[in-house]
């Protein structure tokens, strides 16, 4: 016996159809919604809706199952019957955490949450203690990035569905990892979404770049509201995953008295209350504004964290100039960098040139540890033209230069599959479309998108080639050769002393000393006992070093310690201590 709910506004009569067989619903009540008890349907039963005189049969837009993929019927699923063995788990703190962003289709050639785990080993000894995965969510194609999902209370049946990502959780956990997952709240895919035949999920009144916005504050935003959250929840308490990481916060539009992030978090917390065991929600914001992470009590929306592009895209140009600019055209200066480091955000209610407005407001009286700091992740590589991955860019030395300021930058760490190893594969933008006319229109606008920057047709991967997305997957033949291991050391000795100088780990901003020349290319950042030199010019730099701190790490040959001094060659990173790891 199962009984059915479903919201559908829109529809005037509704029936579930379980397998064979046709029953109707009853309602609507006042607020739209329907229901109707099968007898015949339970765990493992397929079914789907009829909408009025519709013969189609649509999945529902609350599938916890969708095993023949997004066209496919759902199929009932039962949330508890997975045996745990993860009751006494407890997430690190994320303040002490290193995240590792991965895409289950290119993280091992397997391409499935099962594979994945024969990685957690290695993860662990790496030191990454929160594994980030990038969305699960049920999409469809044969091949994507998951930010396309239509049926988000379902996991990817080619990714291993819904007990594939509990059993990835239960061994993480057996691990000491946590897990945090990537989920898209801003837009449907265009592909598969039958949303709008149910009820007002989307709103023509506010624009995106995926078209109309999700109604978090028109008619029926109520129902559209409790579907995220409850999203949110099931996440959170049937996979036991510890952490949510939402995509582009700033494509919500709400002007509500309570802004949609605020009631999440508010729900999440009490989710975290009732089970005894710290949740956090991470955003992804370009907005610039604090109001994001701060406290509920102070009129924030009560965040953990969001990411820090500023940070990225300040430290990113002082290594390479890129062609074309964009936004990278606000950056450039080791001045930006500095005030990353020292503020967050570079642009805190500066002009910026890119935007031509002012944009963002400060940082005040919070840590560092509620934004995470990168120089690589899936956007920055995978939106490039070619896929291209930092040391493809700049080569080794910068690229060790890089690693070493993200780790010892007072922001929580974020890495991306393959940099802590200098993969030599891409990470390619892929995609897989049946409907010929929309692959076709795929491919033709990441074309046009590059050619504004001088790229010709045929030297852009075609994103619905299965090619492309097999080169962007991990070669791990390569971890224990040549410059591949040696980047991997490095890697492994910076999270090390993150993980063991006190000085590494103190969020408090006030703390932070930087001081730079941008004529000679040099940087210095002092954190408590800590002091990383840095040296991104052509010639070798000469540093003040008063107080005889001993050389602790170095990312490469040639750094000379004399009395009071030292030299570092070009393009260089040492990190001085008078705290011992």
């Amino acid at each position: 016996m199962h009984e059915f709910t479903l919201w559908a506004p829109k529809v005037e009569k509704v029936s579930v159809k379980v397998g064979d067989l046709v029953y109707p619903m009853s309602g609507p009540d006042d607020r739209g919604s329907w229901q109707a008890t099968v007898n015949e349907a339970d765990n493992g039963s397929d079914y789907a809706f009829l909408l009025d005189d519709d013969p189609t049969p649509y999945p529902d837009p609350r599938s916890p199952w969708q095993p023949g993929g997004v066209q496919g019927p759902s199929r009932l699923y039962d949330q508890n019957a997975f045996s745990w063995t993860d009751a006494e788990w407890h997430a690190p703190p994320l303040a002490s955490g290193i995240i590792y962003e991965l895409h289950v289709g290119t993280f091992t050639p397997g391409g499935t949450l099962e594979s994945a785990i024969e990685r957690l080993e290695y993860l662990e000894g790496l030191g990454v203690t929160h594994v980030e995965l990038m969305p699960v969510a049920e999409f469809p194609g044969d091949h994507g990035w998951g930010y396309d999902g239509v049926d988000l209370f379902a996991v990817r049946q080619l990714y291993g569905g819904p007990d594939g990502l509990k059993r990835f959780v239960n061994a993480a956990h057996l691990r000491g990892l946590a897990v945090i997952l990537d989920v898209v709240y801003n837009h449907f895919g265009p592909v598969g979404n039958y949303t709008g035949k149910y009820g007002p999920y989307l709103t023509a009144l506010h624009w995106t770049p995926w078209g109309d916005a999700v109604n978090f504050e028109g008619a029926g935003s109520d129902e559209v509201r409790r579907f995220f959250c409850d999203n949110a929840l099931m996440w959170l308490r049937d996979y036991h995953v510890d952490g949510l990481r939402l995509d582009a916060v700033h494509a919500f539009v709400d002007r509500s008295a309570v802004h949609f992030l605020e009631q999440l978090s508010a729900e999440v917390e009490r989710l975290s209350t009732t089970l005894g065991r710290k949740l956090v929600l991470i955003a992804e914001s370009d907005l610039n504004n604090p109001i994001l992470v701060m406290a509920r009590e102070a009129h924030g929306y009560g965040l953990d964290a969001q990411w820090s592009d500023d940070f990225h895209h300040a430290l990113f140009t002082v290594l390479h100039n890129e062609p074309g600019k964009g936004y990278y055209s606000d950056f450039g200066s080791l001045a930006s960098l500095a005030k990353a480091l020292r503020c967050v955000f570079v642009y805190d209610g500066a002009y910026s040139r890119y935007r031509r407005r002012s944009h963002g407001r400060p940082v005040t009286g919070l840590s560092a540890y509620r934004f995470l700091g990168f120089i690589q992740n899936h956007d920055q590589i995978g939106n490039r033209a070619t896929g291209d991955r930092l040391e493809h860019i700049v080569g080794m030395n910068r690229t060790k230069v890089a690693a070493g300021l993200v780790l010892t930058a007072p922001f929580v760490p974020l890495l991306f599959e393959g940099e802590e190893f200098a993969a030599s594969t891409p990470f390619l933008y892929f995609a897989h479309h049946d409907d010929p006319q929309m692959a076709k229109s795929v491919s033709e606008g990441r074309r046009r998108e590059f050619a504004a920057f001088g790229w010709s047709p045929d030297e852009i991967p075609d994103p619905e080639k299965r090619e492309t997305f097999e080169r962007s997957k991990l070669d791990w033949s390569e971890i224990h050769e040549g410059y591949h291991a040696e980047m991997l050391d490095w890697y492994r000795k910076l999270i090390h002393l993150r993980h063991t100088l006190p000085s590494l780990n103190d969020g408090d901003l006030g703390h932070i000393a930087v001081a730079f020349d941008e004529d000679h290319r040099w940087l210095t950042m002092g954190r408590g006992l800590i002091k990383v030199l840095c040296n991104l010019g052509n010639s070798p730099a000469e540093f003040e070093n008063p107080e005889h701190l001993p050389l602790l790490l170095a990312s490469r040959n040639g750094v000379q310690m004399i009395e009071d001094k030292v030299l570092l060659p070009p393009d260089a990173l040492a990190i001085l201590s008078g705290e011992t790891p």
